[in-house]
């Protein structure tokens, strides 16, 4: 037991002998001063090198290390949020089995009916008649075929419809490519954008937002097919007559037609245009009948031979008041609006680009777009102290009336001109004024933004505003002395009165083709004529307008946004019924009145037939655009209008649908404008 007492412990449990010992600190002096409180803090020694590199303050360390939550962060963070519960809505969307939204739907409004096509198809409706659609301003899809440097691997991309990529990608390439030449209206040197051919042309405008697509799904249940549909795509950029100079597109309709005349046991075709391709097919039929080398040579019977009806869906047959808010100063209602919550975007430099002036500088140089100014001047439209639509409903609110609203001004210059009597409006003719005394900038100093306004001076734009008040029958003064140049190529391809005797010679020209106040319908009493549209939606009329504060390169007029009063006016625009984008006016009156009978626009006695549809909003999220929309595009899928659409197609005459299905005053209206008929 000694002897295990004396063993050594092992050297993992002591330290080694050689090891050397630390160094005993000497003792501190007793100093008053060196005592320490328990309460503070000991300082910790910093290096010198160190010392130069630390700030004054710390504020992470008065906040105990915690990150200040910023404005930015918030941001940051709601987005993400969103997007979140985007992409995880999305892709449950998809994944579920198809029956599981239908079950939803139906749980929260009811049984969905079933689509016009499954239902006919039910009463045993084949299709008989070839179709024919032709698309409107800007559902039509384009591509690019030749271009500059900066659109490198866009051939054969979608510049127009579809995905609009290239818009965020390269912006300003996409408006120089999307420009025609100020001076030709056509190609500028080095570009070719033509529009994309087949069914997918304007099957649907973007992802998920249908143009024709239901439509044709639905002629599809009773038996239709791409033998005997057509869509007559064409570049709604350029005139109708240079759409046949420059792509034969006209031609090309006139060939498919007689092709599917000839495949399909004789029958004649059903035509379908929307919205600016009403005015497009009416320049055909002129087109088609004409002799070389101005027209098509078809003879005059070759409308009768080829075509059993014509039903016209949202069409502007005498122009809208929105064209001319856009062509004066690239606003509309809704962009005036967004305007005047943030000018700073829309009025100024945004991402590189003068939105508003590029927006102006590329649709000036699309002529097709200047068919749509109103035609028929104040006979049609009315004028200082007199309006069609006068003392009618104001929508949505069916119980306010536009009692003392002269809808006959189309622009007015500050609210109190729109509403002061005729006799009290001191006018001062702009049209031999003056330009100069400059506002002038060069084009080279306003760049790629620069527009007709920047040669107009103060002078010029004193004498437009002096002028105080435009009727329809001056609206074309006024755009020729804005823009010179663009009316100079739109007057040689559009005109906008109203014949005084169809049978003079002149009238032969193609500018008045798409006129129906200056030409005649076709020699073919068989055919019918049918205009589909939508009512219901506060729809623009016409315009308050003020000056625009001065910048450099800017536009100088803008609507007056500040003016409100009731339903018929809001945010500087006068609203009567209509689609949201044609009135009721414009759509219905050549049905309820110029072609109405024999006339001297309809000599033959084609009949024709009214049928609007009642806007009705979806009743929830789940229903989409809804089936019963009466607004200009989304009035495609309405069920109703499709169930006529397809009858016709079928072989119903206009009497067998219903007749006139009338809803507004158009007939009313159209009794108070005296037109010689």
């Amino acid at each position: 037991m000694s002897e295990l007492r004396k063993r050594k412990p092992s050297s993992t449990n002591t330290p080694s002998s050689s090891a050397p010992k630390p160094p005993v600190p000497p003792p501190i002096p007793f100093d008053s001063e060196s005592i320490i409180s328990e309460s503070e803090p000991v300082p910790v020694p910093v290096p010198a090198s160190k010392q130069k590199n630390k700030p004054k303050s710390d504020k992470t360390q008065e906040t105990g290390g915690a990150k200040k939550w910023s404005c930015v962060d918030s941001c940051c963070w709601l987005i993400g949020v969103i997007c979140t519960v985007w992409w995880v809505l999305l892709f449950s969307y998809n994944a579920m089995p198809a029956s599981i939204p239908q079950y939803v739907t139906e749980a929260i409004a009811g049984p969905m009916p079933d689509p016009p096509g499954v239902k006919l198809h039910k009463e045993g409706l084949k299709a008989k008649h070839p179709v024919v659609f032709v698309p409107g301003i800007v559902t039509g899809g384009l591509e690019l075929w030749e271009g500059h440097q900066c659109a490198e691997g866009l051939f054969r991309k979608r510049l127009w419809g579809g995905t609009f990529g290239e818009v965020y990608k390269r912006p300003l390439c996409w408006v120089e490519h999307m420009s025609m030449d100020n001076e030709t209206g056509l190609d500028p040197p080095g570009v070719r954008v033509r529009p994309v051919t087949g069914l997918v042309a304007a099957d649907y405008f973007a992802p998920g937002y249908f143009v024709w697509a239901v439509l044709i799904a639905n002629l599809a249940r009773i038996g239709y097919e791409e033998k005997n549909m057509y869509m007559a795509a064409y570049d709604w950029r350029i005139s109708f007559q240079n759409t046949e100079v420059r792509d034969q597109t006209l031609s090309r309709i006139k060939s498919n037609i007689e092709l599917m005349v000839s495949t399909n046991g004789g029958k004649k075709v059903v035509v379908i245009p929307h919205s600016m391709g009403v005015l497009y097919f009416l320049h055909f039929m002129k087109w088609v009948e004409a002799p070389v080398p101005m027209g098509g040579g078809g003879g005059p019977d070759w409308c009768a031979k080829h075509i059993k009806a014509l039903i016209n869906i949202g069409g502007p047959f005498l122009g809208v008041p929105k064209a001319v808010a856009g062509l004066f100063s690239a606003e509309a209602k809704d962009v005036a609006v967004a305007r005047s919550i943030a000018p700073g975007v829309l009025d100024s430099d945004f991402l590189g680009q003068t939105t508003l002036r590029h927006v102006m500088r590329m649709t000036r140089t699309w002529d097709a777009t200047m068919s749509l100014i109103p035609k028929g001047g104040d006979t049609i439209w009315g004028g200082l102290d007199w309006s069609p639509e006068e003392g009618s409903v104001c929508p949505p609110d069916k119980e306010e009336y536009s009692n003392g609203i002269n809808y006959g001004r189309m622009i007015s210059f500050g609210n109190d001109i729109a509403e002061a009597p005729a006799t009290e409006i001191d006018q001062t003719d702009f049209r031999d004024a003056e330009k100069g005394d400059n506002i002038a900038h060069s084009n080279g100093s306003c760049g790629d933004t620069w527009t007709e306004y920047h040669e107009m001076g103060w002078r010029g734009i004193k004498a437009v505003a002096d002028y105080k008040v435009y009727t329809a029958g001056s609206l074309v003064d006024l755009l020729s002395f804005v823009a010179p140049k663009m009316m100079q190529r739109g007057s040689a391809h559009h005109s906008y009165g109203i014949a005084d005797d169809l049978d003079d010679p002149k009238y032969q020209h193609y500018k008045y083709w798409s006129n129906p106040l200056e030409t005649k319908l076709p020699n073919a009493p068989e055919m019918e004529i049918f205009s589909l549209y939508g009512v219901g939606l506060p729809t623009e009329r016409a315009y308050v307008y003020k000056l625009a504060q001065s910048a450099e390169c800017y536009i100088p007029f803008q609507i007056d946004t500040s003016v409100n009063n009731g339903t018929c006016l809001k945010d500087g625009v006068y609203l009567v019924n209509g689609d949201e984008t044609v009135p009721v006016l414009s759509a219905g009156f050549m049905c309820a009145k110029g072609w109405n009978g024999k006339t001297r626009f309809n000599p033959a006695g084609i009949k024709t037939y009214i049928r609007e549809y009642v806007h009705a909003p979806p009743s929830n999220l789940l229903e989409g655009r809804g089936t019963q929309s009466g607004a200009h595009v989304d009035i495609m899928g309405n069920f109703a209008l499709i169930e006529d659409v397809i009858r016709i197609a079928a072989g119903a005459t206009g009497d067998e649908i219903g007749g006139n299905q009338v809803h507004t005053d158009i007939f009313k209206w159209s009794e108070r404008i005296k037109l010689k008929l």
